[in-house]
């Protein structure tokens, strides 16, 4: 029921997953007089399964007063089948502090882990990247980047068997002596900690792929993502009007399309949809509020792949390995 276009995106986009994906099954939450005469052929999909939610959390809300306020709401239902166990993932385009707040107080943290993290990929000049935090934490300490780490590489090594995928730590420069005090701080726990650290990664190093898993704060992370965003967007309307300019470049535009076709493939945001909330009992994804059906379909694309490789699983394990009393402790 989330996001900006609501279910006029998110209906159409799961009927492209399910076609895409025939092993799997849905189960999409919302008000179901909304939701059913938008359905079409999956009325009669056994794949499908409706769950009727009454209320809807806005894109402006308080999280404080969803989690409050709104127990009955989409976004809190599907967590809730999560946590129950009748779901493996859930999916949201709706409002991102609500889905962070009411996930964390469903699924509750994993043991060792403080805080959530929002990670998700990044294109680079030889495939992507995985970032985080994205934007969950604005302040955070050296344990907390530590445990950032950690969680991105047990992503990237379930996703993409990677068995000792590269972290790197997001810096001003390279040189150990840069950086902040909580950087620095942070980049001798990550020395120590047994993962494949290669070091500080400046802002540049992001997208020429210099670590499989990139690490910062919530503030810088989001700060660096719009702004990758707004200059993409900028650099795209630039070449547009720059080939609209007279018929010699609109010839050359007709020239070079497949190339510029393949370029705007390679780079376009929507194959990047789908945030996961690392450090949760559960997983939980959140998509673009903004997302097209494209877009949210490979945000649910990437909510499956996380529950069929088991990166909960992943994550689990490796924490059982540094902190065993702790995770003894919730068994």
């Amino acid at each position: 029921m989330g996001g900006d276009h609501g279910p006029s995106v998110t209906v159409p986009a799961a009927t492209r997953f399910l076609a895409e994906h025939p092993a799997a099954n849905l189960i999409l939450v919302g008000q179901e007089g909304v939701l059913r005469p938008l359905l079409g052929s999956l009325v009669s999909d056994s794949r499908v399964r409706l769950v009727h939610a009454s209320q809807v959390v806005g894109m402006d809300e308080s999280p404080a007063l969803a989690l409050r306020n709104k127990k009955d709401s989409s976004m809190r239902v599907a967590i809730n089948l999560v946590k129950n166990g009748e779901a493996d993932a859930c999916v949201s385009a709706g409002n991102t502090g609500a889905l962070m707040a009411i996930s964390r107080f469903v699924l509750k943290m994993l043991p060792g882990i403080e805080r959530p993290a929002i990670c998700a990929p990044l294109p680079t000049v030889n495939g992507h990247t995985h970032m985080l935090d994205l934007g969950a934490n604005v302040d955070c300490t050296p344990q907390h980047l530590l445990q950032f780490g950690l969680m991105g590489a047990m992503l990237v090594a379930a996703m993409e068997h990677k068995e000792r995928p590269t972290v790197g730590l997001l810096n001003i420069g390279e040189e150990e002596i840069k950086g902040n005090e909580v950087v620095k701080a942070a980049a001798a726990l990550l020395r120590s900690s047994g993962l494949n650290f290669i070091g500080n990664v400046e802002g540049d190093g992001i997208y020429k792929g210099d670590a499989d898993v990139v690490v910062c704060d919530g503030f810088v992370g989001n700060v660096a993502l719009k702004t990758s965003e707004g200059m993409a967007q900028m650099l795209a309307s630039s070449l547009r009007a720059e080939f609209k300019r007279n018929w010699m470049t609109k010839l050359a535009a007709l020239i070079a399309i497949s190339v510029l076709n393949n370029f705007k493939k390679r780079f376009d945001h929507r194959r990047y949809n789908g945030a996961i909330l690392l450090g949760l009992k559960g997983i939980s994804v959140k998509s673009h509020g903004s997302a097209d059906e494209l877009s949210f379909g490979n945000a649910i694309a990437r909510a499956y792949d996380a529950a069929e490789n088991k990166v909960l699983e992943r994550i689990t394990a490796r924490l059982t390995q540094l902190v065993p009393a702790a995770v003894e402790e919730t068994c």
